[in-house]
């Protein structure tokens, strides 16, 4: 079933019996159909598509040596850095399709780590995790199973450590022979109620007083004791009309907090247990894996936005205004800036292991910082190129009132090449791509608040190196400095990966 297509993969969802999914409080059965639900679904549905579409299967698929098949890039284990530029470019290329989050990244990010990290562990002596998650990989990739990740903790009080507090950290409860025993919850896990399995892995550094938090597995979202409870959006009782104007775009993204109620993991499927000398590593690389690819998800949905933001000006007649052209400019200039780091934290990878390529830290870390600016940035931007009508257009409903759309298309109308309802389609694509979740709140937001990467920007530059140079240029000190090209530090990770078993 290697490659599947979008349809195979919604009827592999539309059944379930065991997890609970809750919208709205209301419990839900079939994803597929919900209408609150169903655009995620599409947007899902759309990374299945990717990979047999002329213009995306290039991107979108990729050889992996542990099935000798080509398999969806979703799956795939990254083996060079040109494996990394491609991510990028396939975020990039699927926002196109999507205008929206297609919610696959974080369970890819996931595996992506999890290969890393328990070959580090095999590495130590540890194989029986390596071992496990290899199996799993095959099984992911012969099914090319949608995954969601899971690493987001709800937290609590922000000063206490996870033993310190209850409820506020995933914890593993019982060990057994067979498997394991956690109860805990993750919260703002993208895509959650559209994905098959949901790998779960820690949100921090641990101690060994936090050794029951730390853990990482997989196990199938239709599990006894998992429920989902889906989480509101900006504008997302739109998704519950009927319509073809307002309800756009048809594809978008969700969140939910997911509840693990004494959930059992078979141990075939655990690839980290009470490991806290680890988690630190596992978040260092994961984060810079997800924040690397922003650098492609959101360049791809600024480009749905600079070309709304032209198409309305060239509907009202201004696009050739000099402030207007400063205007776009300056969004390509913002938008190329987030695309060009990811693609540099994916050339200039690193090689931690055997066919073990991860980012370049410095790199992933500036690319997620650009984004949690500029698409407010160009959000702004766009705003004001759109007009205050992007916040007050009448609704598709009223231009559907026989006695309503002559007064409509009577006094919106701009230049007569254009349709009034074109241009009503126009701004409401904009305003549920710009104003959204996917472009604003999770720019910020996801793969960690904006001061996490600046702690790692902080850990990894070298003041004092770079001090050093200074001094010898300033003639304070005699020695040059040539076993350097960046004042950069090397992060836990890649002092791991050299260590000797």
């Amino acid at each position: 079933m290697v490659l599947r297509t979008g349809e195979q993969y919604i009827n592999a969802i539309k059944s379930r019996n065991k997890v609970e999914i809750y919208v709205l409080g209301k419990e839900v059965k079939d994803v597929t159909e919900h209408p609150f639900l169903k655009p995620s679904i599409l947007s899902f549905k759309a990374t299945y598509d990717a990979a047999h579409e002329e213009d995306s299967k290039f991107l979108a698929r990729a050889w992996s040596p542990f099935i000798n098949e080509e398999v969806n890039r979703f799956t795939h284990i990254h083996r060079s850095p040109e494996d990394l530029a491609a991510k990028v470019k396939l975020l990039r290329k699927l926002s196109h399709k999507t205008g929206a989050c297609f919610q696959r990244c974080v369970g890819w990010d996931a595996l992506n780590t999890l290969y890393i990290v328990t070959k580090l562990m095999a590495e130590k002596g540890k194989k029986d995790y390596y071992e496990r998650f290899v199996e799993y990989l095959k099984y992911v990739q012969k099914n090319d199973i949608a995954l969601a990740g899971a690493m987001t903790d709800v937290k609590g009080v922000r000063t206490l450590k996870p033993h310190e507090q209850k409820n506020a950290y995933l914890k593993v409860i019982e060990v057994t022979k067979e498997g394991i025993y956690v109860s805990g919850a993750k919260a703002n896990i993208t895509g959650i109620a559209a994905a098959e399995e949901v790998i779960v892995m820690p949100t921090r550094a641990m101690s060994d007083k936090d050794q029951d938090f730390a853990v990482a597995f997989s196990i199938p979202l239709d599990t006894e004791g998992i429920k989902v409870i889906v989480g509101r959006q900006l504008n997302d009782a739109r998704r519950m009309e009927e319509g073809e104007i307002d309800a756009l775009p048809y594809r978008t993204n969700h969140e939910g907090l997911v509840i693990f109620d004494n959930v059992f993991v078979p141990m075939e499927r655990v690839f980290m247990l009470r490991d806290w000398q680890m988690s630190g590593i596992l978040v260092e690389i994961f984060s810079a894996y997800h924040r690397q690819g922003y650098g492609g998800c959101k360049s791809g949905l600024a480009d749905v936005i600079i070309g709304a933001s032209y198409n309305l000006a060239k509907q009202i007649g201004v696009e050739k205004a000099s402030h207007i052209q400063n205007k776009l400019t300056e969004m390509v200039l913002l938008t190329e800036n987030m695309y060009s780091t990811g693609i540099a934290a994916s050339l200039d990878a690193i090689k931690l292991c055997e066919d073990c390529w991860w980012v370049n830290p410095m790199f992933a870390n500036v690319t997620k910082q650009l984004v949690t600016r500029f698409p407010y940035e160009i959000t702004k931007l766009s705003t004001d190129i759109a007009g205050g009508i992007l916040g007050t257009a009448p609704s598709e409903w009223d231009l559907k009132n026989s006695k309503l759309r002559p007064y409509i298309e009577k006094y919106l109308q701009g230049i007569s090449d254009y349709p009034v309802e074109d241009r009503l389609r126009m701004v409401r694509l904009l305003e549920n791509v710009s104003l959204s979740v996917a472009f604003l709140i999770e720019s910020v937001h996801g793969a960690g608040s904006p001061e996490a990467q600046r702690i790692v920007l902080n850990r990894i530059y070298d003041y004092d190196y770079a001090e050093k140079i200074a001094r010898y240029l300033a003639n304070l000190e005699k020695t040059e400095f040539k076993d350097k090209t960046e004042p950069w530090r090397q992060t836990d990770t890649e002092k791991i990966s050299q260590q000797k078993s």
